[in-house]
């Protein structure tokens, strides 16, 4: 899953995109270096970032979503919180909702999804992206996350809402310490045990950063690191902003995972 992040204050690339055309040119160069997926998003969701209006997230995404749709062959995800952009993008073309407030922002998300009966990525976060890093805390970081998606799994179900539409994400660096994403990368196969497609998102975050002591566009090999370790844990999908050397690493981890599982 390749990032496109169409707004000013993204962490890692906020403002190299913002244009309609850059952001266009910027999908398809991911899809040309392997992108299976692009998740689009006009909000940014980094730690202390202010909310925008659904408007603003439309008058983005709209001209984007518009012209990939019609120059890309791959899914195009939408990485929105709000019913009213997930609707408008979907009309356009667009085919998956990322979700990071697990269906929690927005009552009417979870019914339009399960109207739309499109897949619906339902993450992990502690609080909101204003105040997520305020001193996260969990009695056992592993089990509260599993309860948190058997909580949210219950409710999409009771909003009509199929078992073929759900990925869960554990929302790396939402609500997290250092540890805690340590924690969560090393135990993927506990929530993948709980029957769904597993997303990771671990790409350039600031858990890398403080381990290697890197700034953000220094942490390609730490993010590959734990792209790989993601693939080698189970995980599905892998949500990167480094398309081309994640795919590479990924193919040749899942290559030797799979082999040796068929020896199994």
């Amino acid at each position: 899953m390749g990032i496109v992040n169409i707004t000013p204050d993204s962490f890692s690339d906020g403002g190299r995109y913002l244009a309609p055309e850059d952001a266009v040119e910027q999908g398809k160069r991911l899809v040309a270096e392997g992108a299976d997926i692009l998740d689009l998003g006009a909000e940014s969701t980094r730690p202390g970032a202010e909310p925008v209006p659904a408007q603003e997230e439309i008058r983005r995404l709209k001209p984007v979503v518009e012209a990939l749709r019609r120059q890309v062959p791959v899914p195009l995800s939408i990485d929105t919180t709000k019913a009213r952009v997930a609707r408008e993008m979907l009309d356009l073309g667009a085919d998956i909702i990322n979700d990071i407030s697990g269906l929690r922002f927005d009552p009417e998300l979870a019914p339009l999804v399960a109207e739309r009966d499109c897949p619906v990525v339902i993450m992990h976060i502690a609080g909101t992206p204003e105040n997520m890093q305020e001193n996260p805390h969990y009695t056992d970081v592993i089990e509260d996350i599993r309860q948190y998606f058997s909580a949210r799994i219950a409710f999409a179900r009771n909003a009509g809402i199929g078992e073929h539409q759900i990925i869960l994400d554990p929302g790396i660096g939402f609500g997290k310490t250092v540890e805690h994403n340590y924690r969560i990368v090393g135990a993927l196969d506990r929530f993948i045990s709980l029957g769904y497609p597993l997303l990771l998102g671990a790409s350039r975050k600031s858990f890398i950063g403080k381990t290697l002591d890197l700034p953000v566009d220094e942490r390609l090999e730490g993010s590959l690191a734990a792209a790989v370790l993601g693939v080698w844990g189970g995980a599905n999908i892998i949500r990167v902003h480094d398309v081309q050397a994640t795919v590479r690493a990924v193919r040749l981890t899942d290559a030797i995972r799979r082999t040796l599982a068929t020896e199994d």
